[in-house]
């Protein structure tokens, strides 16, 4: 269960900036709110705001920290990604930290870097809301006397785990790697719990971006039965015109042709490399899936069927489809992992290429189920959304840019407590809670000036 995230530093954050599921204290829609060591969150979130106001920076920070953790480095794109408006963050460190529950414990962890050194790493019991917070590992780095790090009181005690300490201080922790990702890849069973954290990042915490598409689909929905017959169900219901989600299999052989032998070849070679015996090969938009199964190679790719005006069926790649039924396939996965089990989805733009009234009826769908498990967070620019009877006011989040360029985010909640009846929509537009775009006066832009003579 996600609970709250902070950032500080990082594109076009300043100052250190909290975006949290914390629920105020609104009576309306109870379900919505998870309990675990009575500690409550909610479970869905809509973030407005304008054009460049760092919706979206949010989202890329959170992948920003999931990503230093599972693949233990910091992603090489942000590395000089800092605060560009102020002279004075050019000096100081990023931050990035997160609050969640897991296997009902509750953590937060955080990590500083700076220019793609790791200056502050650490791992704790979180103290919810509270300053009890008990260290699981701390970790520091020195110019001159590199990294140390701190264990608990309990792990210390023993002289082989002082040891072991030792050796990865001197040998094995270096300055811009992750020290939770090292800690995960060893065998020591003295980590255990520390590899569960590593599972709740790599796993539970999810990021879709418009420009995302689903990875190994076909794999999937070709091992996971529930998995596609909820995708036919919710595809059919969407009325793009789809009435059947076709998996189509064949032989790398019947796929490529015999007569592309050393194509086939390499594409057995990357299987072979493949930890999980599988490689995925793009074909414009459509993504194609080689797999090795009982000793054959199987090409397993995603076929749409539509009824012609004779009733028959026709099938269509997807390359064929329409950007909006891509976006719908995308979805798939996080809609069903969302209802079934704790997993996070930082969605950005979740409206696009999607008719509104789609998506609106598909979040309402989640807002009014009462046995869902996982949590939904989405930026949006769709005011259609503003509805209080799928949201609760303090489930809506606004983002702004300050007098400095800074992005703030803010809950509704921050404003006095609106009646259940009033139109959120009309006072979002108005200007009433902000984050709008400050459109000057475009009567007096002089555009024909400009035009092409």
């Amino acid at each position: 269960m996600f609970i709250r995230f902070a950032v500080s530093n990082l594109l076009s954050f300043q100052k250190e900036t909290e975006f949290n599921l914390f629920p105020g204290r609104i009576n309306r829609l109870g379900h919505h709110k998870y309990k675990t060591l009575g500690i409550e969150a909610l479970k869905i979130s809509a973030i407005y705001g304008a054009n460049g106001a760092g919706k979206s920076n949010l989202v890329k920070a959170i992948n920003v920290l999931r990503d230093f953790v599972v693949t233990g480095s910091i992603p090489s794109l942000f590395h000089n990604q800092k605060f560009k408006l102020s002279e004075k963050s050019a000096l100081e460190p990023i931050y990035l930290g997160i609050e969640f529950i897991h296997n009902k414990k509750p953590y937060y962890y955080g990590v500083h870097f700076n220019d793609g050194i790791i200056l502050k790493e650490d791992l704790m019991y979180s103290g919810l809301r509270s300053n009890k917070c008990q260290r699981i590992f701390e970790r520091t780095s020195h110019p001159d006397d590199g990294s140390q790090i701190t264990f608990s009181s309990t792990f210390e005690s023993s002289k082989e785990n002082l040891l072991l300490k030792g050796i990865i201080e001197k040998d094995l922790l270096k300055p811009d790697k992750s020290l939770l990702a090292l800690l995960n890849g060893l065998t020591s069973t003295n980590f255990s719990e520390i590899k569960s954290v590593y599972q709740w990042f790599a796993y539970n915490l999810e990021t879709i971006y418009p420009s995302s598409k689903p990875l190994a689909l076909a794999q999937s929905l070709d091992m996971k039965k529930n998995m596609f017959s909820f995708a036919n169900e919710i595809m059919a219901s969407f009325q793009t015109g789809i009435d059947q989600i076709i998996l189509e299999k064949k032989t790398v052989e019947e796929f490529f042709g015999k007569e592309n032998r050393r194509e086939i070849d390499q594409i057995i070679t990357g299987i072979k490399e493949s930890p999980d015996k599988m490689i995925r090969v793009w074909n414009g938009d459509e993504e194609i899936v080689v797999v090795e199964e009982d000793g054959t190679y199987i090409v397993k790719r995603i076929v749409l069927s539509h009824a012609n005006e004779h009733g028959r069926s026709i099938s269509f790649n997807l390359n064929q489809e329409s950007d909006g039924t891509k976006r719908l396939l995308t979805y798939i996965p996080a809609i069903q992992e969302i209802i079934s089990r704790e997993k996070i989805y930082f969605i950005d733009e979740i409206e696009r290429s999607i008719h509104p009234l789609l998506i609106k009826e598909l979040i309402r769908k989640f807002s009014e189920d009462g046995s869902t498990k996982g949590q939904l967070i989405f930026t949006t620019h769709d005011s259609n959304l503003l509805d209080q009877d799928i949201f609760r006011q303090d489930e809506i989040w606004f983002a702004e840019k300050n007098r400095g360029g800074a992005t703030e985010l803010y809950p509704l909640t921050e404003f006095k407590k609106e009646h259940h009846t009033i139109d959120l929509r009309k006072g979002y537009l108005t200007g009433r809670y902000g984050a709008i775009p400050f459109l000057g006066n475009l009567s007096d832009l002089k555009w024909n000036h400009y035009a092409a003579n």
